[in-house]
This record gives structure tokens, sequence and C-alpha cells, in this order.
């Protein structure tokens, strides 16, 4: 017969691994409940995705949904909060809530503790950190996503990730093929024709839903919240007048897709919401292009047959989570790399081991964020609750 599970040892902490919203969020919700916990963040300080975006960025959510909970963004903030501003108040944030933060210290794998039910940490410096239960929040975009082109290594201008862009300046009158046409994609190519870059491409593969951001006072990230949980096929009905109130760029070559909005929503394909690109294709200070194929020396080959010659390449190609080496020993992640449960919930051969951050909502990631971090910090004292029992 076997023996019964042992439970973990509750003098050890609670270990989150990663500083952004996630993790600071979750930490400030332990200790609201009197669960000692521990930031563990591999960079300097907090927020370390946040500072690595490109410095136009805004958040496309509300100031007042984008908050964590226990601290609202400050109103001087302004209701689309710019990347600065939301790296201080994640600062701010952990001030406020007195986290105990292990800045500097990666984790390079997590482990069950069969010793006393916990969990085992390795972390830099050979550290062996001991824990009754493991967080892990290092975010949704963690590591660049960068495809292997074929010929993209002899290529003569310049690659880079969007996640190495920071400001148009570097690009002024150099001609600049931006590849895909998400948000990060879309603002990019904006910011670089409003900027006084050459020609400006943007790579579509599949063309997105574009909304504006508010109509009439009303946030698109409103009417998200409201449909998230109704049938599929009732919000693309009731979607389709939102993404009519844009002009049709089709004649552009930006035609409006043919599956329904929270159908491509379901698919990972969340829709833009326009900060300028409108404005630049109909003025063709954009003009959209067919995906990439392939590089030839200086030209970029694309799907239909015809190519371009830019100076730079931005590829906003996505993120990897990059859990692999962290957990994926575990049998915990899909066939994409993303966590099997999120939340509150634990897998049956993983108990104390919670993901959050690993979706994609249409309602806001940082909404939902702050969601999380209550339910999961209540899953972990229930599971100290049943233990002690």
């Amino acid at each position: 017969m076997p023996n019964p599970p042992v439970p973990p040892d509750p003098t050890a902490p609670v270990h989150v691994i990663g500083a952004g919203p996630g993790g600071l969020a979750v930490a400030a919700a332990l200790a609201q409940r009197g669960v000692r916990a521990v930031v563990v963040e591999k960079s300097p300080d907090v927020g370390a995705s946040w500072r690595g975006h490109y410095e136009g960025l805004r958040l496309h959510t509300t100031r007042r949904w984008s908050a964590l909970p226990g601290l609202s963004i400050p109103r001087s903030a302004g209701r689309w909060v710019s990347r600065g501003d939301f790296v201080r108040y994640l600062e701010q944030y952990t001030r406020h809530h007195r986290i105990d933060l292990a800045a500097g210290v990666e984790v390079f794998r997590v482990e069950r503790a069969e010793a006393d039910g916990g969990w085992l940490l390795t972390a830099t410096g050979g550290r062996r950190l001991r824990a009754s239960a493991v967080v892990v929040a290092t975010g949704f975009n963690h590591t660049p996503r960068l495809p292997d082109w074929p010929g993209a290594d002899a290529f003569g201008g310049e690659l880079l990730h969007a996640r190495a862009y920071r400001e148009p300046s570097p690009y002024a009158g150099r001609d600049v093929l931006v590849v895909g046409v998400g948000n990060t994609g879309a603002e990019i190519a904006a910011e670089l024709a409003r900027a006084g870059a050459g020609q400006v491409w943007l790579s579509v593969r599949t063309p997105p839903h574009i909304l504006r951001r508010s109509t009439l006072g009303w946030p698109s990230q409103a009417s998200a919240i409201l449909c998230r949980r109704l049938p599929v096929g009732l919000v693309d009905r009731a979607a389709r007048p939102l993404t009519r109130l844009l002009p049709d760029l089709s004649a552009h070559g930006l035609p409006r897709p043919g599956p329904g909005l929270y159908s491509r929503v379901l698919e990972g394909a969340i829709p833009v919401l326009d900060r300028g690109l409108v404005r630049a294709v109909k003025r063709r200070q954009v003009l959209p292009v067919a995906a990439v194929e392939s590089f030839d020396g200086a030209r970029v080959l694309l799907a239909d047959g015809n190519s371009v010659t830019p100076d730079v390449v931005i590829a906003a190609t996505g993120y990897r989570r990059g859990l692999e080496p962290l957990v994926g020993h575990l049998g915990l992640l899909d066939g994409d790399g993303r966590p099997l449960v999120h939340g509150r919930e634990t897998h049956p051969s993983a108990p104390g081991l919670y993901f959050t951050g690993y979706t994609n909502p249409i309602s806001g990631g940082l909404r939902e964020l702050g969601l999380d971090a209550p339910r999961i910090a209540g899953a972990v004292v229930a599971e100290r609750r049943d233990a002690a029992r």
C-alpha cells in the first residue's frame, strides 16, 4: 500500500516566480491572508517585461481595469496608461504592499521535494529554495519568437524582434518592413510612418479585426467584458457593427477577415485596437503586403510572389512562454508550451503548483491577473488548511 502524501512544511514560504503584475498581485493577496510569500525575479527590479517594451506603448485597457488588487493607478496617469507610468505603478505597488522581493535571482527548475511534500527550486548561485507552494508568473511575453525564415542569416540589412525596438528615431529615412499585424506590429508601423521613416510595409498573414479603442467614451474593453462568457456565435454577430465603425481597407491591401471576431479570439487572435494604423494605411504611409516566405540577399520574398527590399525588418512575431526548462519535466504543458491548468486550479500530479498570466483574454490580461490573484491565494490557504487536518 503506497504511503500517504506528505503535507508541505507550513513554515516554508510560498515562492512566486516573476515580479510582473501577476506575480506581484498574488504576493500581495497571499500577504493579506497572512501567508509569507517571496517573489523571485531574475531581473534587477519589478516589471522587467514592461520596461523592455517600446517607449510609445500605452495600455489598451483602461486605468480602472488595469489596476491590481489593493491599489489604484493614479488618476494622473490618464485613462490609457503609458508604459512608463505603469512601470512606476508596479514599483509603487511593491512598496505599498511591502512585498518581499528577491531580485537578481533566476529560478532554473522546479521539482517536487518528496521529503516534506513541498517544492524545491534550483536558482542562481547554487541556491536550493524550499517552498510550501509555488506560483509561476514569468509572463505571457517571455521569450521573443523569431521565425526561422530561409535565407535570413544572409540578409544584408538589419533584422530584429519587436522586443528590441524602442523608439522610431533610429529608422528615420530608412525603409522598414514590420512583420505581424497584432497590436504591437500595428502600433510600431504607424509610429514609424508618423516619425519619418522611409517606406513602411506591414506584412500580414491573416487580416485582423480592427476596432476603435473607444467609441463615444465607451471603451472596447467594456464590451469585451460583457461578452466574454456569451456564446461565440452571438458575440460574432453582435460585433459586426463595431468592426464596421472603421473604414474598409480592402482596397489598400488589408481586407476585413472572414471569421467572426470572437471566433478569431478563441484561435488566439486578439483584435487590433487602432492607434493610427487605419489613417496610415489610408494615406499609404503604411503599405500592407503578404506574409514573409524567405529572404534572398537584400530582398524579402512574400507569399504572393512579390518582394520588397527593406533596410530594416522588425519581426512583431510574438513570444513563447519559455516554461519548458522550468517545469517541462513535470508533464504540465500542452503542445504549445502553455500550462494545462491555470489560476486557482492545480494539476493532480502537482498539488501546490499554480500558474498565472498564460492566457490572452479579450477582456484584458491585467484585469484577469487581478481576478486570479485572490483566487490563487485562497486556494493556497485552503490547501494548507486541508493539510493540517
